[in-house]
């Protein structure tokens, strides 16, 4: 078992609220990580998924009110989104008696779909937090280039082989594509939507351009628009935005996306081992979401992410507005020996930005130059994740 990061934080979101909702993709490791709370506490687990857990909600109100006095976890909620007007009943009713915390812990695949559904039933009654897959500062340092290349999924990650892992990512593509999503009452064709994210993957860490994703597809962009949201909605993919405060240049605009995932990205583009992924062109590009990801994994949830670029080439791949109003300018490089480049110095002089550091493939951390240090992943992940301390 690998500890999650999370569970601390889940805990006291659970005792300063009186529902949680956990989300992330499925497989991410939600349901074992809500049984490991369980245990911790008089707990019922209802998987509403299974039809004998769904009938046993067939009176919600009736069912719920015989375990008040435990915590009530809710699997899959998006199945029985009913059920939102019940529980913010009962919410109130335990506020009144004095229970402030700890009532209910809510499952779901989906970002957007909690939101909506909550959204005028839960608001100020419900926390969120977000279950990613395995990062960084949950595995072994020796084990980088295996979470790269089979990405953070536990059952890819923690698979027998390569090839074990490589069948589990498309299977779960697979699934996800020809089940899951119609389940969030969105019709889209599986093989149309399974070249769209190819595509994505094809274009790794780069500039959004909806009019070629649509030509290529042989649809409307504002088709394309609909792919993406969904996919972003689902936790899947990363829509990062461009900087957008007037620093008195032409800047450009359109977000920068990636499969969050870079196992599932690897997949997309039948990429199985580590020798296959530094022969491929996307290995740069890959990498560049990878680190990224790893960063926003571990960074506090305040914190604002972005990348800076200029219509002159001034770029940043990522900047990070941390707690206490800092901005850091991140440039991820594959190199060994990293340089700097111009552009990089021109950006953080227009973002002024309080630190500068270079992400890189190696170990030990040095100095690029009076304003700017190299390190690897895990140790600036580890900066980021303690800059509100």
């Amino acid at each position: 078992m690998i500890e999650r990061r999370i569970r601390a934080e889940l805990l006291q979101a659970m005792d300063e609220n009186p529902a949680v909702g956990l989300l992330g993709p499925r497989q991410t490791g939600k349901t074992t990580l809500a049984l490991e709370v369980a245990a911790t506490r008089p707990a019922i687990y209802l998987d509403l998924e299974t039809p004998s857990d769904r009938a046993k909600l067939s009176d919600p109100e009736q069912y719920l009110r015989q375990h008040e006095d435990k915590l009530v976890i809710l699997d899959e909620v998006h199945r029985a989104p009913e059920i939102y007007q019940t529980l913010r009943g009962l919410i109130d009713r335990g506020r009144r008696r004095g229970r402030t915390g700890g009532q209910f812990l809510l499952l779901g695949s989906a970002s957007a779909d909690l939101l909506k559904q909550s959204g005028e039933t839960l608001a100020g009654r419900i926390a969120y937090l977000e279950l990613c897959p395995f990062d960084t500062l949950e595995v072994g340092g020796n084990e980088l280039n295996a979470l790269w290349v089979r990405g953070g999924f536990p059952s890819s990650f923690l698979a027998n082989s390569e090839r074990q892992s490589l069948l589990w990512r498309e299977d779960f593509i697979r699934t996800y594509l020809e089940r899951e999503i119609s389940q969030f009452g969105v019709r889209i064709p599986p093989e149309t939507l399974l070249r769209f994210w190819t595509m994505l993957a094809h274009n790794q860490s780069m500039q959004l351009n909806a009019s070629t994703l649509a030509q290529g597809l042989g649809v409307e962009g504002k088709s394309v628009a609909r792919y993406l949201d969904l996919l972003v909605d689902l936790l899947l993919v990363r829509r990062l935005p461009a900087w957008h405060r007037n620093v008195g240049k032409r800047l450009v605009k359109s977000p920068k996306v990636s499969v969050r995932d870079s196992g599932l990205c690897h997949a997309l583009l039948s990429i199985g081992s580590l020798d296959q992924l530094l022969g491929h062109p996307v290995a740069g590009p890959s990498w560049e979401a990878f680190v990224i990801e790893s960063l926003l994994a571990a960074a506090p949830r305040s914190t604002k992410a972005s990348f800076y670029r200029t219509a002159a080439g001034a770029e940043v791949d990522l900047v990070l507005e941390v707690p206490g109003e800092k901005i850091w300018a991140i440039e991820v490089k594959r190199s060994l020996a990293p340089k700097l480049s111009r552009g990089f110095h021109q950006a953080c002089e227009d973002l002024k930005a309080d630190e500068r550091f270079v992400v890189y493939p190696g170990e030990e951390g040095f100095p690029l130059d009076a304003d700017t240090r190299c390190l690897n992943v895990r140790e600036l992940a580890r900066r980021v994740q303690g800059v509100d301390n």
